[in-house]
């Protein structure tokens, strides 16, 4: 650890606690407006966590401000946990979850936007707690990591380490050569949208402030809802429910593309692979669940016909099968309906898009779809090696060569990835799960999702779960939110040997 510059560290620690408690602020005014005895849990929250920030940040003046990787994948893991163990404080000083676990868990599910809940009540939360509780989705969303490089060149530290080890996805695409200007750019977008939403939602019959926690939640592909039932609550009013599904699929969408798109430049996204398998991907099974619904007669959804703003049978089947779909593969989580009761085949489909993810460069989780597109098209080419096997036959990604490193990069995190869902899914039987429930445990948790089957599926929740079983998802939601490498390389011996 000696090669280590501690100081940087618990300074960047340190920073990131202040911007934390800034924001649990912000949750501040909706407890006053509501009169509720969780403004003081709040503002205490906000108190201790700005404080212990300072403490870190004053007393750890580094000599050297140059980040170098290592202190990169510390700073964004140790990051996320000070995120998360600060988050924690509003929900345990207000009293609303007085379990030190369930606190963590909802925390850290938060930040990671997973979306996994233990709460058996949402609607009897304090309005200020359940801001916080969408806040903490935001602030997860692109990352607190990523804001703070916009303004780590005022510190006089650069902070290009730190978004190569955060950034959302394999896709290095930046915006500006600058680092910062790049940062600066995708918090632009993600206001930007942010904002249109909650317009939007106020429009549709939402109150403000369902709008609000559910344009964070969406923007942010977290998934936590103001309702007990989610966005199955807006059954009967379809356009919320139709503008939901729009930002879920922008959110999905890798940002760069939306930056070109918002510049007029249309024409990167439709050329863009990615994006085509995304969309398509998304219409055509899509497609295929609303032949399922619309023959297997849900009577979770015929409930909702007669309602004078449902159009009829056909369009419940597309509207619902569009959002859960979209919901899934871009991680968000929200739920319409249980899709569980959409026959075997669907909650099937639907567990196989579990190992999907949105595209590389989104809030979304997930493996990400561009390391399939990889991952086929070296495969497909393997058939033809065996064939000519002196030809050398690269593989292309938007007609461009991919680097055989790459290749080897993204085969390495695929069999990770499903080597660890494998493994999870047996210690969380052991930790008290049922095989089924164990199995959507851990794909959801792995994949920041969300709602999965068995025991955890879109009508329950995460509170049945043991303490070490929560303990145990919240690692999931950890490693699954920093794309496996970022925090699973400080558990390898060389990591921590000198230089």
């Amino acid at each position: 650890m000696n090669n280590l510059n501690l100081k940087i560290i618990y300074r960047f620690l340190g920073l990131t606690a202040v911007l934390n408690g800034i924001f649990m602020f912000i949750a501040v005014p909706f407890s006053l407006f509501n009169d509720e005895e969780a403004v003081w849990g709040i503002l205490n929250a906000g108190i201790i966590t700005i404080f212990i920030g300072l403490l870190l940040y004053f007393f750890n003046k580094p000599t050297n401000t140059n980040i170098q990787k290592k202190e990169g994948y510390l700073i964004v893991t140790l990051g996320w946990l000070t995120l998360s163990f600060t988050g924690m404080l509003p929900y345990l000083l207000s009293g609303s979850i007085p379990n030190f676990t369930n606190a963590f868990f909802e925390t850290i599910s938060g930040y990671s936007t997973t979306g996994s809940s233990i709460l058996t009540d949402i609607e009897a939360m304090p309005k200020g707690i359940l801001f916080w509780r969408s806040a903490t989705h935001w602030i997860g969303g692109m990352g607190i990591i990523v804001l703070t490089i916009a303004i780590l060149p005022l510190l006089g530290i650069g902070g290009m380490q730190l978004f190569m080890a955060e950034a959302p996805g394999p896709s290095a695409d930046k915006l500006h050569p600058r680092i910062t200007d790049t940062a600066k750019r995708l918090w632009l977008i993600y206001v930007t949208l942010t904002f249109a939403e909650f317009f939007l939602l106020k429009l549709a019959g939402m109150t403000w402030f369902d709008a609000i926690n559910h344009a964070m939640a969406t923007v942010s592909t977290g998934g936590f809802s103001t309702k007990n039932s989610s966005l199955a609550f807006y059954n009967g009013l379809p356009f919320v429910q139709y503008i939901v599904i729009f930002f879920m699929l922008v959110a999905g969408t890798n940002f760069v593309l939306t930056y070109f798109a918002l510049k007029g430049k249309v024409k990167k996204m439709i050329e863009s692979e990615e994006f085509r398998y995304y969309l398509f991907g998304i219409l055509g099974i899509s497609a295929i669940i609303a032949v399922i619904i619309f023959f297997f007669q849900d009577p979770n959804l015929q409930s909702t016909i007669g309602h004078p703003m449902v159009f009829g049978k056909t369009e419940s089947a597309i509207r619902h099968a569009l959002f859960q779909v979209t919901s899934i593969i871009t991680t968000t989580g929200f739920v319409s309906a249980d899709f569980t009761m959409w026959s075997f085949f669907a909650t099937g489909i639907f567990f196989a898009l579990f190992f999907v993810g949105g595209s590389a460069g989104s809030t979304s989780g997930g493996i990400k779809i561009v390391r399939h597109i990889v991952m086929l098209k070296n495969s497909f080419l393997e058939f033809k090696k065996a064939l000519h096997p002196n030809a050398i036959i690269p593989v292309r990604y938007d007609t461009k060569a991919v680097g055989q490193n790459i290749v080897f990069n993204i085969l390495s995190f695929f069999i990770i990835y499903m080597l660890i869902f494998i493994i999870s899914s047996v210690i969380l039987t052991f930790l008290g799960l049922d095989f089924m429930s164990a199995l959507g445990a851990a794909a959801s948790s792995l994949g920041n999702i969300g709602p999965a089957i068995g025991s955890v599926s879109p009508v329950d929740n995460f509170n049945h779960l043991t303490s070490g079983a929560k303990w145990f998802c919240s690692f999931l939601m950890l490693i699954g939110r920093l794309e496996l490498f970022t925090v699973l390389i400080l558990f390898t011996p060389f990591f921590w040997r000198k230089n």
